[in-house]
């Protein structure tokens, strides 16, 4: 793809919006920067492309410019049907995402990983599989690197691991990744799509452009994911913790086990992961499949995620003070993925402080009543969705709330018991009161850490 000369807008300046900015100014692009907020409320990162010659547009984009635009960029938190968008494509623009510009350029295979919950996980789990055995890996994508920053250090012997969001899948053309991994879809954003399925459909675009020589990794035990396996060009492998599979990895009491047509083997005890909760073997059985799809040597493997530790804000233990620990996991952006978090859990012989709230996702919070009711303590409420949340849940435990991250912890503190533990799930976006997920848990982890030095400057 030749952009030089070409007229780009870039929308969102955010994160991937001014890593494509910069990509195309460098490669001779001349580009707009377009973001709703006001000039004032830009990032330093963001008014520094002005000296790259990128031009910084504030506000709503005028229709003049839009009829000469050749390119659009869009930011996964952009609705791609939004009309500025179909404006542009009307005149004829091109339009497409960070992700999308950044595959017309990169060097050597792609493996690409999206579903509801685990993507993190997996995408670090993946990159670390595989980098341990030898193969030359780099990893971005929705975790954090942009894709497009990734283009230079790409080589044609390298592979790179991106993870993806279903905002990304939705604005790719010609992306193809050599292996995909669908973890799971449950409902998440529904206040972008108008229903499971759309949102379903986002997730499934994955597979668009991939053929007979590429893999599919897909998990037997969800419904939806399941049923996608006999519609693919892609040779697709199963994973599952309910069922053996004929072909394909799977939990079989402790073992995980690889089985293919020839030959079946354990792959590790599950006993030896540090990671807890059975979504995280979910997690590792992707892992391994794309590590084998990829070359990996199983015993490389195995060793690698013996070693291998909960990724921050996901399930992230974070410190105990006077015997009740506090988890971090604000990763947990949708009520599915409290629901994992609170089932990691189920063994423990203390009961859960458990904090709820954010800006919700239209998404019921009734999954979450029946868990709440056997292994809740207290539950504490916090951001916009708390009255909704209050009143799904009301009955099932005793409900506290609180007005900010230090009253949460605080709260939370006073609610638990020696052997108690205090869990930060939310089931809410984080945008409510803080910049995103991770600084929403980092908040957590500084007070947590202030409570404990409290504690232990009045005990002392």
């Amino acid at each position: 793809m030749n952009v030089a000369g070409k007229k780009a807008l870039v929308i969102g300046a955010a994160r991937s919006g001014l890593a494509s900015a910069k990509f195309l100014a460098l490669h001779g692009a001349t580009v707009a920067l377009n973001d709703a907020k006001p000039i004032d409320q830009w990032s330093a990162d963001a008014l520094s492309l002005k000296d790259d010659g990128v031009g910084l547009l504030p506000g709503e984009v005028p229709s003049w410019l839009l009829d000469q635009i050749e390119l659009v960029i869009i930011s996964p938190g952009v609705p791609s049907k939004s009309i500025p968008i179909r404006y542009a494509e009307r005149a004829g623009a091109e339009v497409i995402g960070e992700v999308e510009l950044a595959s017309r350029y990169l060097k050597g295979p792609i493996v690409a990983i999206t579903g509801t919950n685990g993507k993190t996980t997996t995408t670090t789990l993946v990159g670390k599989l595989l980098q341990d055995a030898g193969i030359k890996t780099q990893v971005g994508g929705n975790i954090g690197t942009p894709l497009i920053s990734l283009v230079e250090s790409s080589h044609d012997d390298g592979w790179t691991v991106v993870e993806m969001s279903s905002f990304q899948l939705e604005t790719i053309k010609e992306f193809h990744p050599s292996v995909s991994v669908v973890l799971n879809v449950t409902p998440n954003h529904m206040d972008r799509y108008e229903s499971l399925t759309d949102y379903a459909a986002a997730k499934h675009r994955i597979f668009m452009n991939q053929g007979p020589g590429d893999v599919a990794i897909l998990n037997a035990d969800d419904e939806i994911v399941s049923s996608w396996a006999s519609g693919l060009r892609a040779h697709s492998v199963g994973f599952s913790v309910k069922q053996e599979l004929e072909e394909g990895l799977f939990l079989r009491g402790r073992e995980i086990v690889s089985r293919t047509k020839d030959a079946e083997k354990t792959l590790m005890i599950r006993d030896e992961m540090k990671l807890r909760g059975l979504h995280n073997v979910e997690n590792v059985l992707a892992g391994f499949a794309t590590g084998l799809a990829c070359g990996a040597a199983p015993n490389s493997m195995r060793e690698t995620v013996k070693g291998f530790e909960a990724v921050e804000h996901r399930l992230e233990f974070v410190s105990e003070i006077d015997g009740v620990k506090f988890y971090n996991d604000s990763k947990a952006t949708s009520v599915d993925a409290t629901v994992k978090a609170l089932e990691a859990f189920a063994e423990e012989a203390g009961k859960i402080v458990l904090i709820l709230g954010g800006r919700g996702k239209k998404a019921p919070y009734a999954p979450l009543a029946s868990l709440v009711r056997a292994k809740a303590r207290q539950l504490i409420l916090l951001g916009e969705d708390a009255e909704t949340i209050a009143a799904e849940l009301a009955g099932d435990v005793p409900i506290e709330r609180a007005m900010d991250m230090k009253e949460v912890v605080a709260v939370s503190f006073q609610a638990a018991k020696p052997g108690d533990i205090v869990l930060l799930a939310p089931a809410c976006a984080s945008f409510d009161m803080f910049e995103s997920f991770e600084h929403r848990g980092r908040t957590f982890k500084k007070e947590v850490q202030s409570l404990k030095h409290k504690v232990q400057t009045l005990s002392s």
